[in-house]
């Protein structure tokens, strides 16, 4: 029995560990990423003002699975109906069940101009090229002996397209990344995003929370605003309005991994696109056992893991056999947590929380992930980066580990 996974994010790498544990010996189990490592993606945005960070959520697959083999290559194409995956250079993979859980990619909508101009925030190449952007912006707007600011317009723009959790989170960053180098009142940064709220897919209070905290760091939050085109120096609005802006991030959406031509197929709560294939995570449109469509994000993909992984197993166990008892998953979520600068906001249940209490537990569910499916080494490491000196860090161990 071959079994293959495709993709090493948070879904991929969570069902080949399940799978490991449950998969008989004689299975052989592989797992395929184009990268080779796993990317701890709801921590990316931090690596913008910290490098530090990559070291601590980058870490190679091979170090994290028992059985699996690690192919490092790029999914191409997949042939359901054949049953094999088309990998760079020409390779393909026979499989008799498959895992597709290849994440999702920027999504431009065929804007004029966005894909061309602006810089998305989905590899730690993206966060370090953003970086360096805005160290750019901050050199030639953020210092009074700048050799070109006295040719310079007073203040400088950057603007993040899109206010969902990635949005959000990379404005905060550098927003207080302008603070740290004293470059806060030369350097405006707006977040734009096309519907009504920020966060427009969460509960109103969480809304209202982040968009507080947004504000409170002076990030110009424009809501109900659409990007018509952009070009190099220029991002025009439906409203008429143009924007000069000196860098361009853009966060406003996903779509499928090319492999899947581009699509995000919908699957239903047994996550079966057919009897041998299986897709979850952002590669996939999920309905839960409720008829509730899923959130494309790291805490969905974790918890369909478990249920992804008994199907997996149950079908290759009944073989062909008509009948198959398949799991079907119910999504539950026991609140959302999105970092703001050095701010967080977190809610569970109804209830929601900024300051200390959500940056806690926005550290511990950092710590606790690596922890479980990293390293202990990591996840202090990434601890110790949170709570600044040693002190607080001692403290916060005592606490809450």
């Amino acid at each position: 029995m071959n079994i293959v996974v495709l993709g090493g994010g948070y879904a991929g790498l969570l069902v080949t560990k399940k799978l490991e544990r449950r998969l008989p010996e004689t299975a052989t189990l592989e797992l395929v990423d184009d990268t080779g490592e796993h990317l701890v993606q709801h921590e990316l945005h931090r690596a913008v003002r910290n490098p530090s960070y990559v070291n601590d959520i980058a870490i190679p697959l091979r170090e994290l699975v028992d059985r699996a083999t690690v192919r490092e290559a790029s999914v191409t194409g997949l042939d359901r109906d054949a049953r094999t995956v088309s990998l760079d250079g020409g390779e393909t993979l026979d499989y008799e069940y498959c895992v597709v859980a290849l994440g999702a990619e920027t999504a431009y909508y065929g804007i004029p101009g966005v894909e061309k101009h602006a810089t998305p925030l989905k590899r730690l190449e993206h966060a370090a090229t953003v970086r360096k952007e805005f160290e750019a912006v901050i050199d030639r707007y953020g210092h009074a002996d700048s050799t070109t600011a006295k040719d310079s317009p007073e203040t400088g723009t950057v603007v993040v397209g899109g206010a969902g959790l990635s949005g959000v989170q990379v404005a905060g960053e550098l927003a207080t990344m302008a603070r740290e180098r004293d470059a806060a009142d030369a350097i405006d940064v707006v977040l734009l995003e096309q519907f009504d709220h920020v966060a427009p897919n969460f509960p109103e209070n969480f809304q209202e929370a982040t968009r507080a905290a947004l504000e409170g760091l002076d990030i110009d939050v424009r809501t109900g605003t659409t990007v018509t085109s952009a070009d190099e120096t220029t991002i025009d609005l439906e409203s008429g309005e143009a924007i000069e802006y000196d860098q361009f991030v853009w966060t406003g959406g996903i779509r499928g991994n090319q492999a899947m031509g581009g699509d995000r197929p919908e699957v239903r709560a047994d996550l079966r696109l057919d009897d041998h294939t299986f897709a979850l995570g952002d590669a996939a449109r999920i309905v839960d056992a409720d008829g509730e469509p899923v959130p494309a994000s790291a805490s969905a993909a974790i918890r369909a893991a478990d249920t992804a992984a008994q199907n997996v197993v149950a079908s290759a166990e009944a073989g062909d056999t008509e009948f198959v008892d398949l799991q079907q998953w119910n999504w539950e979520t026991p609140g959302w947590l999105i970092s703001v600068g050095d701010d967080a906001v977190a809610q569970l249940g109804p209830q929601v929380f900024t300051g200390p209490v959500a940056n806690a537990m926005k550290s511990a569910v950092g710590v606790t992930y690596l922890a479980e499916h990293g390293s202990l080494r990591r996840a202090l490491g990434l601890l110790r980066e949170d709570m600044g000196n040693s002190a607080d860090f001692g403290s916060f161990l005592k606490a809450h580990l």
